[in-house]
């Protein structure tokens, strides 16, 4: 893709553009220059792509598809994305500031969650269920919903559009997607290339544009049934909200605060690795990111010079140089929201160990030091609230009743870390840490074949897996009375 390339809405196979007639800006977050331009999309687009959507979901051509070609086609997507892996790499670097080397990484797993659901399509079936009366027959199916809605951020643009898309075409939906107004150009040549594997045009739209406008009409529309969205908690819910009162499903997947925990029993270098992951990795640009650190008292000294000397050696510059360590933020408002929160943890008591600048990377981009914060306690804003970039707040705890009492004082409930050899101990600390994913002696691991959930404030519904399937289609059952007799008594209910 070209300097300053005006990129398209891409509906029914097609670049359609605007109905407005307008475009904005998306700028490369390591230098702060325009990239390119996108569609700005509204209401009439959004209805435009739902029309599409729709009259796909209703061809027979779809709709009688067998679940075995399905399959066949979600394997050809993955193909076609390992085929065009480097070019997707270093399109989602430049529009996000990501690690090309990060990216590239993402891309050689990519393929993998399109080959799981291609395997699956035809393994999702009903049961027969038992009467009391061997004349009637109940048997359940899966059905598809319809028009599926996914709005993703910005953040890892293609693997969370794909954990959406993936399973929503593999029971037969189709899709809308309205990504984030940072990072368009990477899912519009997805939803290209979904064309191009031989899924029928219509199946996968892309609308672009601002959340207040495309987002909220994809929400809104009335032939919409079912948004998923991965994003801050304050938007999640309120597109719960609006769900709700129409009675449609919401898979939410929303912020996190998440402890990363190390006993005194841990491989500390292991453990502070998992903290420098956890936190700095994507420039801490993660709902999963480990931004609460949490080390028992024999530890923590060296625990934090460890993490402290890691955090001032990485190397921060162009994510397209295979030898950075650290990109941008993805956006300067990003970039100026993680110094302002660093500078209210400073006001609420907290000291800056190593960080606690932005910096322009030698390259006029949005970058922000790695940051190690001392001195906290969990009833500081810098502790409680998501920051989303490479901030992370150290802690010292005693005993494993304490830890789980703050670990769990959180708002959040996405996913947490625990460092030790004891496995009773794990086993003990991931049956009551109040998370959907914990990681023992590892950090950001991630497959599609294992679910995922958030706890509290964290989302609603699952995604990955074969238990995201329910997520996109609604059960029915169906009941056939095979016998002939006269019925004994119509006002006597039948089981």
């Amino acid at each position: 893709m070209s300097e300053h390339t005006k990129l398209e809405h891409f509906i029914g196979g097609e670049r359609v553009a605007p109905k407005s007639g307008e475009y904005f800006a998306s700028t490369n977050p390591a230098t702060g220059e325009t990239l390119y331009e996108a569609a700005r999309g509204n209401t009439a687009d959004i209805e435009t792509a739902m029309q599409a959507a729709r009259a796909t979901f209703d061809d027979p051509r779809w709709r009688d598809l067998t679940q075995t070609r399905r399959g066949h086609l979600l394997r050809k997507l993955g193909d076609l994305i390992g085929e065009n892996a480097e070019e997707l790499a270093r399109s989602e670097s430049r529009d996000n500031g990501k690690l090309l080397r990060e990216m590239r990484g993402q891309l050689a797993n990519l393929p993998e969650y399109y080959y799981y659901y291609a395997g699956l399509a035809d393994k999702i079936h009903g049961d027969v269920v038992p009467t009391s009366d061997r004349a009637v027959i109940n048997y359940t199916a899966r059905e598809p919903l319809g028009v599926v809605g996914a709005i993703t951020p910005w953040n890892s643009p293609l693997t969370l559009t794909t954990s959406k898309l993936a399973p929503a075409l593999c029971v037969g939906n189709t899709v809308v997607v309205k990504p984030s107004e940072y990072t368009s150009a990477t899912v519009l040549r997805l939803a290209e290339l979904a064309v191009e594997a031989g899924f029928p045009p219509g199946a996968v739209n892309v609308v672009t544009g601002f959340g207040a406008e495309a987002g909220q009409a994809l929400v809104d529309h009335p032939g919409l049934a079912k948004i998923s969205f991965t994003g801050s908690t304050a938007t999640g819910s309120r597109i719960a909200a609006a769900t709700a009162s129409r009675f449609i499903g919401s898979t939410l997947e929303l912020g996190g605060k998440s402890p990363n925990i190390v006993f005194d029993d841990a491989n500390v270098a292991n453990a502070a690795m998992g903290v420098v992951a956890g936190i700095f990795a994507a420039a801490g640009q993660t709902c999963i990111a480990g931004s609460r650190v949490f080390a028992q008292r024999a530890v923590y000294d060296e625990l934090l010079e460890r993490v402290t000397e890691r955090a001032r050696s990485i190397r921060i510059g162009d994510p397209l140089d295979d030898a950075t360590e650290l990109g941008p933020l993805a956006f300067e408002a990003q970039r100026d929201k993680v110094a302002s929160y660093v500078d209210i943890g400073r006001d609420e008591g907290a000291r800056v160990l190593t960080g606690g600048n932005s910096s322009d990377g030698g390259l006029g981009g949005y970058f922000y030091e790695p940051t190690v914060l001392v001195d906290v306690d969990n009833d500081m804003r810098v502790v409680r609230e998501e920051i989303f970039g490479p901030v992370a707040a150290i802690m010292p705890f005693d005993s494993e009743d304490e830890v789980l009492r703050l670990a769990n004082d959180t708002d959040y409930g996405l996913a947490a870390g625990v460092w030790t050899s004891n496995l009773s101990r794990a086993h003990r600390m991931a049956s009551r840490l109040e998370a959907g994913t914990v990681w023992v002696n590892t950090y950001r691991a991630m497959s599609p074949m294992s679910p995922r959930q958030g706890f509290k404030t964290s989302g609603v519904g699952i995604e990955h897996g074969t238990e995201t399937i329910k997520e996109y289609t609604r059960l029915k059952s169906v009941w056939i009375n095979t016998s002939e007799d006269a019925v004994a008594d119509p006002f006597v209910l039948r089981s």
